[in-house]
């Protein structure tokens, strides 16, 4: 598959690992949660993995049964497995909920016995944490949010093991405490950088429900993260937009606001028929036709119904929902 890499602080490159026996077995999961792990090979950056596991194991050409979803440096993140791809990461149960990757450690030391660290400079090796952190922070922050996860979600390798549901390993608890860190405060920033990055309630005003726009030719994804567009959704059809918020909130996906796009509206005739039900950037979007009255335009509300029970209204206003009416609401 042919690299590609999204706009974002954090730099990602997709690049599948074909020849990976995992990939070609093409099992799929929901991902429930994220593990993470670290390398434990020192000096091998991200990218240099490609190359030691686009491998065969049945075709002799590896020894190794092995394949996470992405690995994470100082750099950026390479992810080599589609996310909910069941990788071949966790040596247990988790495989077939986890999300997995590689933080990659920095040269200059070797293992002894176990997992001890010789030879590790902390104060030399520093910068580069700091960095790689960062990186795997804002991984998982994506993830979250593409996934509907929390930073509860997070768990590392040992802990896994713990649990019952991963092979018995010690990362990242023999790497993260020298530098004065641990999986509770792994998840503290994954918590605090989601806080951030959530949207305020206004962002999608821009865009409404039932506007009519097109996907910009420049547009290649979804969203930072999500699957490719096809040549078709941007040069075929207008659509139509059917959903802003979603529990009350915008959607954000991949670190960006989306919109929900329903019925796909001929360019020329007009005609809407079944769309793609996609969520979408809205920076990937251009408005054709606006459903948004002039602002000097008078609105008229109609009541369609009062109920002393709650439950009977909210049944009705399902229905009016359903059949189109996506501004209804009660009152």
């Amino acid at each position: 598959m042919e690299n590609r890499r999204e706009k974002m602080r954090m730099e990602l490159n997709v690049k599948y690992m074909t020849r990976n026996d995992c990939f070609t077995v093409g099992r799929k999961i929901t991902p429930k949660g994220i593990m993470v792990h670290s390398t434990a090979t020192p000096g091998v950056m991200a990218a240099d993995w490609f190359s030691r596991w686009n491998k065969s194991y049945k075709a002799g050409e590896t020894n190794r049964q092995v394949a996470v979803h992405a690995f994470v440096d100082d750099k950026g993140v390479w992810q080599y497995l589609p996310w909910n791809h069941r990788g071949w990461h966790a040596g247990g149960a988790a495989n077939n909920t986890h999300i997995g990757f590689e933080i990659c450690e920095p040269g200059g030391f070797s293992y002894g016995k176990g997992s001890a660290m010789v030879g590790y400079n902390i104060s030399k090796n520093e910068a580069y944490f700091r960095k790689a952190w960062q990186n795997a922070v804002e991984l998982c922050v994506m993830l979250c949010q593409k996934y509907g996860l929390t930073e509860k979600d997070i768990i590392c390798h040992s802990e896994g093991s713990k649990k019952g549901i991963a092979s018995n390993h010690a990362d990242v608890m023999h790497w993260f405490p020298k530098h004065g860190e641990s999986m509770s405060s792994f998840r503290a920033a994954v918590r605090a950088a989601l806080n951030k990055t959530s949207a305020p309630a206004d962002v999608p005003s821009a865009i409404q429900v039932g506007d009519v726009v097109e996907v910009k030719a420049s547009a290649n994804s979804y969203y930072p993260g999500g699957s490719t567009i096809p040549a078709w959704v941007k040069t075929g059809s207008y659509h139509k937009v059917t959903q802003v918020i979603s529990n009350g909130k915008p959607v954000v996906k991949g670190g960006k606001t989306c919109v929900l796009l329903g019925k796909k509206v001929d360019k020329k005739k007009g005609k809407e028929t079944a769309g793609i039900m996609s969520w979408i950037d809205v920076g990937s979007l251009v408005v054709v036709k606006s459903s948004k009255p002039p602002d000097n335009q008078k609105l008229y509300r109609v009541q369609v119904g009062a109920f002393s029970n709650k439950g009977n209204a909210e049944a009705l206003l399902k229905k009016l929902k359903s059949a189109g009416f996506t501004d209804a609401f009660i009152k």
